[in-house]
This record gives C-alpha cells, sequence and structure tokens, in this order.
C-alpha cells in the first residue's frame, strides 16, 4: 500500500513538472485548458496501451502548433481547427511506417539538420510579433490593459523565468515556466488587474465543455506538414529517456509503436479539442533527477491530468491570468524555440558555405517570418506548414556537394 501511494506521489510530480508548459498553450491559442489537461491524460494512456506501458513518458501540449493554431483558428475557427489537429497525428503514422519498413535511415535522408533546424526556428520566430503585443498588452492592434502595467508584468514574469532557469536547482530547475506564470499572477492580483469575479462564479467541478469538430480539408492540409518538426522531436525525445534508463526503447516496443502512440494521443487531444502532444524534455529531467524509471508513474500523471480536467473552479484560475504575464514567459519561450533550431544546425555542422544548404535556409527562414502564403483556391499553405514543405522539396531536388562533384568529373571524362 505504501509503495502505491509512493508510485502515486510520484505521478503527482511529475504533472507538476510538466503543468507549466501544458496549459501555456491553450492560453496563448484560444483553447480550453481543460481540454489540454485531458488530451494529455488520454494521450499518455493511449501511448502506453500503443508501447505495453514500457516507455516512461508522459505527453503534454506541443509548442510547435501554437503559430498553426492561432492562425487557424483566426482563419476557418475552432470547430476546423480541431479536425486539422486530428488531421495532424496522421503525420506520425507515416512516419511509424516508414520507420517499420525502412528504419531511421530513410527519415534521416528525408529530414537532415538541413531541414530541421530551419524549420524549428520558424516554430518559434513566426510568433515572436504575439509574444511582444501580449507583453505590451495589445491585441488585435488595440491596447487593451494600460501599457506601463504591461510592461512591468511582462518583465516580472520574464525576470522569473529567467532567474528560475539559470539559477536553480534539482526539480525547481525543470518548472521554470510553472513559477514564472505564478510570480507573475501574484504580482498581477496585488495591482489589482486579476479578475477573480469568474473563478468565484466557477464551480468546483464541471465536466469540460466540447466543441464539436468540423471537416474542413484546407485546415487538416495546413496542420499536417506542421507535424514533421514535433514528430522527430519525438524521436529525439524517446532516444533521452532511453539514455537516462539506460534502455534502448527504439527496438522495444520499438520506434515504429512509439511514434503510433503519440500520433493516436494527438488525433484524438485534437478531436476533444485540445493542443496536440508530444514528449517533454522537462519530464526527462525530472526521471534523471529522481531516478524512477517505473512507466506506472505516467500513468498516475495522466490519471491526475484527466481528474484536473473537472476542476471548474482550477481552470477559471488558469484564465483568470492576464495577458501581460503569459507575454513575458512567451519572449523567452519562443526565442528559445529558435536557438533549439539553430543549435541544430550548429550540432550538425551544417556548411553555410555550400550553396545548396544557404538556399534552404535562407528561403525558409525568409518565408517563414514574412508570412509567404501558397495559395491554390480555398487551400493555403503559411507558417510552419508550407516551411515544411519547402525545406523538404528543396533538400529532395538540389544537388547536394557530391553530387555536384560527381557531375563535373562525369563531364570532363566525357
Amino acid at each position: 500500500m505504501f509503495q502505491q501511494v509512493k508510485v502515486a506521489l510520484s505521478g503527482a510530480q511529475i504533472l507538476f513538472v510538466a503543468f507549466g508548459a501544458l496549459v501555456l498553450v491553450p492560453l496563448l491559442t484560444g483553447l480550453n485548458p481543460a481540454m489540454a489537461l485531458l488530451g494529455a491524460g488520454l494521450g499518455t494512456l493511449l501511448f502506453q496501451l500503443c508501447t505495453g506501458r514500457q516507455v516512461p513518458i508522459f505527453l503534454g501540449s506541443s509548442f510547435a502548433f501554437i503559430g498553426p493554431i492561432i492562425y487557424s483558428m483566426q482563419t476557418w475557427g475552432q470547430g476546423a481547427t480541431m479536425f486539422g489537429l486530428f488531421f495532424a497525428g496522421f503525420m506520425y503514422f507515416v512516419f511509424a511506417a516508414i520507420v517499420k519498413w525502412r528504419g531511421m535511415a530513410l527519415v534521416n535522408k528525408l529530414l537532415p539538420p538541413v531541414v530541421i533546424g530551419p524549420v524549428i526556428m520558424i516554430i518559434g520566430l513566426s510568433v515572436a510579433n504575439a509574444a511582444s503585443n501580449m507583453a505590451m498588452g495589445r491585441a488585435g492592434g488595440q491596447q487593451v490593459m494600460p501599457y506601463e502595467t504591461s510592461l512591468l508584468l511582462a518583465a516580472i514574469s520574464l525576470a522569473t523565468t529567467i532567474t528560475v532557469t539559470i539559477f536553480a536547482r534539482g526539480m525547481f530547475k525543470l518548472v521554470p515556466i510553472l513559477v514564472g506564470v505564478t510570480v507573475g499572477y501574484i504580482a498581477a492580483a496585488f495591482m489589482g488587474v486579476v479578475d477573480f469575479a469568474k473563478v468565484a462564479n466557477a464551480p468546483w467541478f464541471a465536466a469540460p465543455v466540447f466543441h464539436s469538430p468540423e471537416v474542413n480539408w484546407a485546415a487538416a492540409l495546413f496542420m499536417l506538414p506542421v507535424a514533421i518538426a514535433p514528430a522527430i522531436e519525438h524521436i529525439g525525445g524517446v532516444m533521452a529517456i532511453g539514455g537516462v534508463t539506460g534502455k534502448d526503447y527504439t527496438k522495444t516496443p520499438g520506434l515504429h509503436r512509439t511514434l503510433a502512440g503519440d500520433g493516436l494521443g494527438v488525433c484524438v487531444a485534437g478531436l476533444i479539442g485540445g493542443p496536440p502532444v508530444t514528449t517533454y524534455a522537462e519530464v526527462t529531467g525530472a526521471v534523471m533527477i529522481t531516478r524512477n524509471f517505473n512507466p506506472v508513474v505516467m500513468t498516475w500523471a495522466a490519471i491526475f491530468a484527466i481528474a484536473m480536467a473537472f476542476f471548474g473552479k482550477f481552470n477559471a484560475l488558469l484564465q483568470s491570468i492576464p495577458m501581460p504575464v503569459m507575454g513575458g514567459i512567451m519572449v523567452l519561450l519562443f526565442g528559445t524555440i529558435a536557438s533549439i533550431g539553430l543549435k541544430t544546425l550548429i550540432e550538425a555542422k551544417v556548411d553555410l558555405m555550400e550553396p545548396r544548404n544557404l538556399v534552404i535556409i535562407s528561403v525558409v527562414l525568409t518565408a517563414g517570418i514574412g508570412g509567404l502564403e501558397l495559395k491554390f483556391g480555398s487551400f493555403g499553405l503559411v507558417g510552419v506548414g508550407l516551411c515544411s514543405v519547402l525545406a523538404l522539396v528543396l533538400n529532395l531536388i538540389l544537388p547536394s556537394k557530391s553530387a555536384s562533384h560527381d557531375g563535373i568529373v562525369e563531364g570532363q571524362d566525357i
């Protein structure tokens, strides 16, 4: 009995570590935080079902979809966005099939660092403007909160997050977003800009409000290529947790099973109105610190996440967080995502003196930051989706240095 309680408490600790990032995505995109918790819980349980509960992974909201969700919500509405997010899960099944068929060799050929790096950078940079506007208290081009108050709150949440990220030790180092939001929220409460009325009026227990998905193939095709980056991130996450536990999960239960499990979680989360789910580096860090490799811990974390989705007052509290507090966090968060993309290029030693690499990176960055849109009737590609397709196509059609060299040699021989 004591051992079961200990495992359950470890599960609560995992949810605490993942919580800040988990609820941040719906708060930034206009989705329901309760659905994010429900989607993360159900997604994790489905992942465990597909993998035979062998991998200690918890699936939480994916940052890769923030920009695309915002765009889709504004363009097609929530129902169509939900259908698009559901459809994005099928990209994981495609990767799972490729891995099962040809192993990682074909994935690495189709998606080398020169493709993945700039796409990850665009995930962060494409929504940098939204972060700055929220930090300044602006929405829809209007000043919805006093400018000075907004900047002060954003600075407090940003400074707190930076301080925890750099100076904290142990478990606190894993929750900088949660600490930053908490301190920013307390400051906002003292400044009188938090509306507690909705929290007071909310019921203690309330079933999450479901929104019906709406079949929209334009939104579906828009979201599908967005899933390329988080699918690759999943592979890295599985390898990372394997390095911590000393087990090769790419062989047992197999990378094709973990990808399928994550894809199933994405489909379900999107269908109920939550953001797509992915592996969390914070959770891997928590597993490394606690040395608790039992996958049952993640089962308890999922159960607690599902239970929290039904606490009405708690979800009302999340939705009462002032916009500049979230904006301050976003300034760091989106820059960090872009930095990870840059790190991908540096670690792979991508040669920017090679014209082929320079072309791919330049086109992707300009198209992504500039908001280039490709339209075919009612269907359009923009942002991360368009950049993923551009990078993939350019990588396939542009000759490599070795191929160009071979061509010159052959020409001389002739």
